[in-house]
């Protein structure tokens, strides 16, 4: 029985904007085109950014800075992670999120430009993202920026490889995150497949299907056996341990299909004595921000800038 009753109508712009295709290897790279002319129409962002390279554990790796205020010193930074089911998506083309952050907070915003898989499976995308994060608390002080008030943030793909990167850093001793700031992110590598250990009939309908997320998660797993001390970093949900992980705010919407993974993984967050801050939106399906103006995504916008700048003291 569909759900089409349940998403708030403001919503409904979005059913037609992403129709929910499903992915297959066949037509990927036809599906990766299309997501780059979306944003291309999109004009420029409210920022232009600086495309500075590092040397990334894959080889050159960019980094799209989005500095507010050139020359200022002791700010609060983030560190984005853009979203596209770990398949599609590019820190080029999707800057209009990283950039609107960075100029409503007056504070600047790195985004990386991790690898994809199919063609680089886990752990090439974590390691992506972990380097991108080094690289923002070793040139603090260059950079103009406060490295005790980092922050990590991402979307769906990007809010999981935001929680796996938490983990990585938390595990590895650092650098240290001041809070993670986690949109409805994919966390839960079992979520409709088989051994889906949540049964919920009211999600996942739109946009961001079981069968996507079947596919997302195979690509990014390639031959990796989820079994060793790494599980987590692959899959955040799998970690054994969540200890230690810094203040994390999480948005989801009550359709989404990742609502269950995250509801989980924010009680298990408070049960290890991080704090939390949760919403859940009602009638919101996956990517319900993208239409800017209705309530919800201004309510969800007012939400999560709020939240970085009182966790992040910007």
């Amino acid at each position: 029985m569909s759900t089409l009753h349940l998403v708030d109508p403001t919503l409904l712009p979005l059913l037609e904007l992403m129709p929910g295709t499903g992915f297959t290897a066949e037509n990927l790279p036809a599906i990766r085109e299309q997501s780059e002319q979306r944003f291309a129409f999109l004009g420029e962002p409210a920022i232009q950014p600086e495309v500075k390279v590092i040397e990334g554990p894959g080889g050159p790796l960019e980094i799209y800075w989005y500095d507010p205020a050139p020359g200022q010193t002791g700010r609060a930074a983030l560190l984005h992670i853009h979203g596209g089911g770990m398949v599609i998506g590019s820190a080029s083309s999707m800057r209009h999120g990283p950039a609107g952050m960075a100029a409503a907070l007056g504070i600047p915003v790195a985004s990386v430009e991790y690898r994809l898989a199919p063609e680089h499976p886990f752990p090439a995308p974590q390691e992506d993202c972990l380097a991108g994060l080094k690289w923002l608390a070793e040139n603090a002080a260059e950079l103009g920026v406060d490295a005790a008030r980092i922050g990590i943030i991402g979307e769906s793909a990007g809010g999981g490889l935001a929680a796996a990167t938490a983990l990585m850093t938390r595990d590895q001793g650092g650098p240290v995150l001041a809070a993670q700031f986690l949109t409805f992110p994919m966390l839960d590598h079992r979520t409709g497949s088989e051994d889906c250990p949540y049964a919920n009939p009211a999600t996942g309908e739109f946009v961001w299907t079981r069968q996507s997320n079947r596919f997302g998660w195979s690509a990014l797993q390639g031959g990796y056996a989820p079994t060793d001390h790494r599980k987590g970093w692959f899959s955040p949900s799998l970690a054994d341990d969540l200890a230690g992980l810094p203040p994390t705010w999480i948005g989801t919407g009550s359709l989404d299909l990742f609502l269950d993974e995250n509801l989980d993984y924010a009680r298990r967050l408070i049960g290890a004595g991080v704090p939390v801050e949760l919403h859940s939106y009602p009638g919101a399906i996956h990517a319900f921000q993208a239409i800017a103006d209705s309530h919800l995504a201004q309510s969800f916008n007012r939400d999560l800038l709020s939240a970085v700048a009182r966790w992040l003291k910007v």
